[in-house]
C-alpha cells in the first residue's frame, strides 16, 4: 500500500512499514514543516493514504474543501513506543475486510470507526 506519513508518525514505524513492504513516503524525511494542506495536496497528487496522529485533517477535507488524498487514517492514541503504530497498522491491514481506500479511518487502540471520503 502507498502511505504518506504526516510528520508526527514515528521515523521507527514509518521504517517498521516499509521493511513490511509497504511504499512509504515520510513529511518528516522529505518535506518538514509542511503545513497540513500540502499534506493532503500531496498524498492525493501521488495516490497515498495520509497517516496522522492530527485530528485537523477531517476538518481539512471535510470543512476547508482540501485535496482528498486516497484515504486517511487518523491515529488516536499515545503510543506506548515508537513502533507501535506500524505494528497497528499492521495488524489492522490483515484483517479481512478492512480497507483504507476512500475512507477516512479512526485507529484507537482496540477499534476502528471509518467514513466515506468527500
Amino acid at each position: 500500500m502507498r502511505f504518506l506519513a504526516n510528520e508526527n508518525v514515528p521515523a521507527a514505524s514509518v521504517r517498521r512499514l516499509r521493511m513490511a513492504g509497504h511504499d512509504i513516503a515520510s513529511a518528516s524525511e522529505d518535506a518538514p514543516g509542511a503545513v497540513d494542506f500540502d499534506v493532503v495536496s500531496r498524498a492525493a497528487n501521488e495516490n497515498r493514504v495520509v497517516i496522522t496522529f492530527d485530528r485537523d485533517y477531517g476538518e481539512l477535507i471535510y470543512r476547508r474543501s482540501a485535496p482528498t488524498p486516497p484515504g486517511l487514517l487518523y491515529l488516536r492514541f499515545r503510543p506506548m513506543d515508537p513502533e507501535e503504530p506500524a505494528e497497528r497498522i499492521l495488524a489492522l491491514l490483515a484483517e479481512a475486510g478492512v480497507d483504507l481506500s476512500r475512507r477516512f479511518s479512526v485507529l484507537e487502540r482496540d477499534s476502528i470507526r471509518q467514513r466515506p471520503l468527500p
